[in-house]
């Protein structure tokens, strides 16, 4: 399953992170479509794309025991979906650094830990049973704590609001609905 979530994910990385990090930032990107409390909704096409994403509300950088000064790129949770490739819901963290070698990222959602693999500044799921898992953590909790350790050794601690995290998966879902729904059938109607 491991091989199915990196596949499904290569060819859209670095779009998502060019735009998602832009869109993240830029409330009045042409890809962001929608907002709801801390989360927005951004969508792509060539290949059609949906995700809800949301920046950390809190960061904690330690080596040693000690809390250090760091610099990161963009500190990122996203939820995506990419009918083309069968991706429904797929969670995505980067922590705007290259991730330790053969190291997890571990995410605790009101109490629920979860263990996401890593690759280069990307860490995910092992599986599509395990990001529905966590969508649902998500659906039901306050706030999202995702802790990893950097290639350099720092300790990293990311807390992210889960506020308006139901209503923004749900947007992102309906306008990459595999059955052709979303923007793609509302635009058609508007020609």
């Amino acid at each position: 399953m491991m091989a199915w979530t990196k596949g499904a994910l290569t060819g859209g990385l670095l779009s998502l992170a060019l735009v998602g990090t832009v869109a993240a930032q830029d409330a009045e990107s042409s890809n962001r479509v929608d907002a709801m409390t801390d989360w927005s909704v951004f969508e792509g096409s060539d290949p059609r794309e949906c995700w809800a994403v949301t920046t950390f509300k809190e960061s904690e950088n330690t080596r040693d025991g000690r809390v250090v000064s760091v610099t990161r790129g963009e500190i990122l949770l996203m939820v995506f979906f990419r009918p083309g490739a069968e991706v429904q819901g797929q969670v995505a963290f980067t922590g705007g650094y290259p991730f330790a070698e053969n190291s997890t990222v571990n995410m605790n959602i009101g109490g629920s830990e979860f263990e996401l693999f890593t690759e280069g500044e990307w860490a995910w799921p092992p599986s599509p049973q395990d990001d529905a898992r966590i969508v649902t953590a998500m659906k039901r909790g306050a706030d999202a704590v995702v802790t990893a350790r950097s290639s350099r050794g720092t300790q990293t601690e990311d807390t992210f609001s889960l506020l308006g995290f139901t209503a923004a998966v749900e947007d992102a879902q309906q306008r990459c609905s595999s059955d052709g729904g979303g923007s793609d059938a509302e635009a058609s109607s508007d020609s």
